[in-house]
């Protein structure tokens, strides 16, 4: 079956779903607002790498939820695409000779590290959003710097390959004729090639149904509510039983580090900016007058929750107290969890700013409970979960670390 149109085909596929995937991460790493501050980026050093960016918006305060989602969910509908691309163009892997001019060579450099880049990229996306990192470093400095160097590669080859490809889709059909000649043709075929079990067409169709069987079992934890229990590949058992406080968490208070005493009678949130200092109790906090905003939980490994009903202070108010009432900059919010990533994040100006942002004491009616970040936590629209801080101890006004 293997050949030119088949190769084409799949490979016309991932050229639209591999450049949506590479747009939607680098969204996904402007969300942490990594030039803001040393601690919202895990990838230091990026240099020109990071032209791009821009300050993350909060309306609409769905748009991370969206963003991750399809950039996690098309990275597994994907999946037997790649496989199924990477399968038609084997022989021409282990073409001989290697190296028979200086333009073959570009090209040959290109398929390796478009072939290692994109093996690389899906092996560790899929590994984080199944929260097993056995790769080593940081999963977010492996990731953005994988995904450039996968992004360079493939506009080379799309640059070297795409005409062919096109002409190889337009100028025959699927079920009848020979191969095209050329080397090109030829370096597809393998040199005894077994009898075909399946039609080229029917080799499409039964990737097209893989990917839609995992879309059916992946696409449920974006959109969350029942069709949760359809994301059968997500991790589970992260959901804390049910009632007001259960939805989806990441990370359990235990396996953070938080000890009762911490967040016990003797809490208190410290409040600084403008040269000023305040601390609360929580019956203080509790006394200040109270908001409430509808927003989703959405984590970089592609899940999210429906709109919960969170209530507390506004983070305008609490800088007000320390008196910057009038656009309040930006701020540093501390947890006292003790383990992980992301303990500390600073928020930009425009998320403080925003009305629906708060220091949530309740959630759903109810207090938060331990796992979700009681006695208080931030809750942002359109930020990422490890954003929405919990165990709160301190806001650091105009601090950035």
């Amino acid at each position: 079956m293997r050949g030119p149109w088949l190769t084409a085909v799949f490979g016309l596929v991932l050229l639209v779903g591999v450049p949506v995937m590479f747009v939607t991460g680098l969204l996904s790493y402007a969300a942490y607002n990594p030039d803001l501050a040393r601690i919202n980026d895990e990838t230091p050093g990026k240099g020109v790498l990071g032209f791009y960016l821009f300050s993350w918006p909060t309306s609409p305060y769905w748009i991370y939820r969206v963003t991750q989602g399809i950039h996690v969910t098309l990275g597994i509908v994907l999946v037997p695409v790649l496989l199924a691309k990477l399968w038609s163009v084997v022989p021409r892997l282990f073409a001989w000779p290697p190296l028979r001019s200086p333009a073959h060579a570009l090209e040959r450099l290109s398929l390796l590290l478009l072939v290692g880049g994109v093996l690389f990229q899906f092996a560790t996306g899929i590994l984080n959003i199944q929260l097993e990192y056995l790769f080593p470093g940081s999963f977010y400095t492996l990731h953005f710097y994988g995904a450039w160097v996968l992004m360079g590669a493939f506009a080379v080859h799309v640059a070297l390959r795409l005409p062919a490809a096109l002409r190889a889709v337009r100028g025959r059909r699927a079920e009848t004729g020979p191969p095209p000649a050329g080397e090109s043709a030829a370096a597809l075929v393998t040199p005894r090639p077994a009898a075909p079990t399946m039609s080229r067409r029917g080799a499409v169709t039964l990737v097209g149904v893989g990917s839609g069987t995992l879309l059916a079992v992946t696409v449920g934890q974006s959109v969350g509510g029942p069709f949760r229990r359809t994301a059968v590949l997500a991790p589970h058992g992260q959901e804390p039983g049910t009632g007001p406080n259960g939805f989806q968490i990441n990370k359990t208070a235990a396996s953070l580090g938080i000890r009762p005493s911490d967040t016990g009678p003797g809490w208190r949130l410290t409040v600084d900016g403008g040269g000023r200092r305040v601390v609360l109790t929580l019956d203080e906090l509790r006394a200040m007058r109270q908001h409430e905003s509808a927003l989703p939980i959405a984590c970089v490994e592609g899940w999210s929750t429906p709109d919960q009903l969170w209530r507390g202070v506004r983070l305008t108010d609490l800088a007000a107290l320390v008196g910057l009432a009038a656009d309040p900059p930006h701020v540093l919010v501390q947890s006292v969890q003790r383990g992980g990533s992301f303990a500390s994040a600073v928020l930009r100006d425009n998320q403080v700013r925003d009305g629906r942002t708060l220091l949530a004491l309740r959630v759903n009616g109810a207090v938060l409970s331990a796992d979700h970040g009681y006695p208080a936590r931030t809750i942002v629209p359109g930020a990422p979960g490890v954003h929405n801080t919990k165990w709160v101890t301190r806001l650091g006004f105009g601090e950035l670390s």
